[in-house]
């Protein structure tokens, strides 16, 4: 009996900001974990079970009943052709019941706003630290065809050169037959692109955190790209639940420390009302750097540091990101209810955050174009350290990314341009990132419910 005829899909679920009272038991294990991602970041309930038919004339589960054989996680990864239309059976049905349950649901802000037919749109990048995939979803309520997938995530990974072929149990070559079948059954228009990262494991677990963030960011009338948006404000802004949240909260964190090569002392508050820059480093270019991500992320921070610039300013700058990183950290305590993730441009520099426990910073910045040694008077070799140093003592995963432009805010234009820009999409990143998710109450924004180390 052939895989179409023998499986039946069970308990399929797609319930927006709520939980299902099923799970994911595909008989693919790691199909199952990528799917999990939707129920984590995507914040829809998203469960489904799939069983051979009882007539089937399979062996293999003669005689067992329907929990033992549940029991075995990857009890439909062999034959590995088998996948493909058990993948695909799942996307269809999983973009079905989220069409019908989720995208159309009268209850629905996205369906409320877009009687009128104009398209919806939405985008995400999730940054892990090995790879950085790119999710657009466009929705448009007037479109009688079938969506579209618009594909570039292979290889996955670089170790082969060819990409792996397969992760756990589950064959890579069929990961885009999921996303193609969601697409058509669920009538959006999807594109995934791989835009850096040598690890097969982490491309495809970014790509369906990606796509999940960028859903959630479709329901809620959200793009990354626009927070004047109204239905951002409603989210997001001074008048939201989050805002008032994060200002009950206390949030702040304070270090002193002094060595033979600098003193310094730092104050960070993230309640947003206690707003309030005041950097004084002894190096100009350094504190406009952190006035600017500052003044974008909405937080008070004070810093005032006496080093050896004597000596040169390494010390210094390197001193004062490892404190303002630290102080952050501590701030910020286990992030239990956060957004956690946001990305953020300013002008043709993105950055992509995760508040994530697993401190990586990859960045693409231009600065080794510039002929220049100093940025008014911080080197420019230090400008990646001083982000670098934020990040590994923030304990975050960050992914700046300068895309090729010859607009305004390129090397072109000046590198203290550049650099600061770099910093204010770092605010703007952050601000998100940090703000209070209220649908999550409380809970980690990770499917492995904590973001312990």
């Amino acid at each position: 009996m052939s895989m179409e005829e023998s499986i039946n899909l069970s308990n399929v679920d797609c319930i927006d900001l709520s939980k299902s009272c099923h799970g994911i038991n595909t008989g693919i294990g790691y199909f199952d974990h990528m799917l999990d991602q939707m129920n984590s970041h995507a914040q829809i309930g998203v469960a489904v079970t799939v069983l051979r038919n009882s007539n089937s004339n399979s062996n293999s589960n003669s005689g067992s009943n329907d929990s033992t054989i549940l029991d075995d996680k990857n009890r439909y990864a062999k034959p590995a052709e088998s996948q493909q239309y058990l993948i695909q059976k799942v996307g269809q049905k999983l973009g079905e019941e989220f069409k019908e349950k989720v995208l159309l649901s009268s209850s629905s802000i996205l369906h409320s706003n877009n009687k009128n037919g104009e398209k919806s749109k939405s985008h995400f990048c999730c940054p892990l630290d090995e790879a950085l995939v790119q999710c657009h979803i466009v929705y448009s309520p007037s479109q009688k065809e079938e969506g579209k997938l618009t594909y570039s995530l292979e290889p996955f990974g670089s170790f082969p050169k060819r990409g792996r072929s397969e992760i756990g149990c589950l064959q890579t070559k069929y990961i885009k037959n999921f996303f193609n079948s969601f697409a058509k059954s669920s009538g959006l228009d999807i594109s995934l692109t791989a835009i850096r990262g040598k690890n097969g494991h982490h491309i495809c677990e970014s790509a369906f955190k990606a796509f999940s963030r960028a859903l959630r960011n479709l329901l809620d009338g959200n793009d990354c790209d626009d927070n004047d948006k109204v239905t951002t404000s409603e989210l997001w802004g001074i008048e939201s639940l989050s805002y008032k949240m994060g200002q009950e909260m206390s949030r702040t964190g304070e270090i002193k420390r002094s060595t033979k090569e600098t003193s310094i002392s730092v104050e960070l508050d993230l309640k947003p009302s206690a707003f309030e820059t005041k950097i004084d480093t002894g190096i100009l270019m350094l504190d406009k750097i952190f006035s600017e991500i500052a003044n974008e992320a909405q937080i008070s921070l004070k810093v005032k540091c006496t080093g050896d610039l004597h000596v040169d300013d390494h010390h210094t700058a390197e001193d004062v990101a490892i404190a303002v990183g630290k102080v952050l950290n501590t701030a910020l305590g286990t992030k239990a209810g956060l957004n956690r993730m946001w990305m953020a441009s300013d002008k043709n520099v993105t950055v992509v955050m995760d508040l994530s426990n697993r401190p990586c910073l990859t960045s693409n910045l231009s600065l080794e174009e510039s002929e220049e040694e100093k940025i008014q008077d911080l080197s420019v070799e230090m400008v990646d350290h001083v982000f670098d140093s934020i990040v590994m003592n923030g304990q975050m995963t960050v992914h700046i990314w300068e895309s090729s432009s010859t607009e305004e805010g390129s090397i072109s234009s000046g590198v203290e341009e550049l650099v600061l820009s770099a910093a204010r999409a770092y605010g703007k990143a952050l601000r998100l990132c940090i703000a209070v998710d209220p649908r999550r109450k409380g809970a980690t924004a990770s499917s492995k419910g904590t973001l312990s180390v």
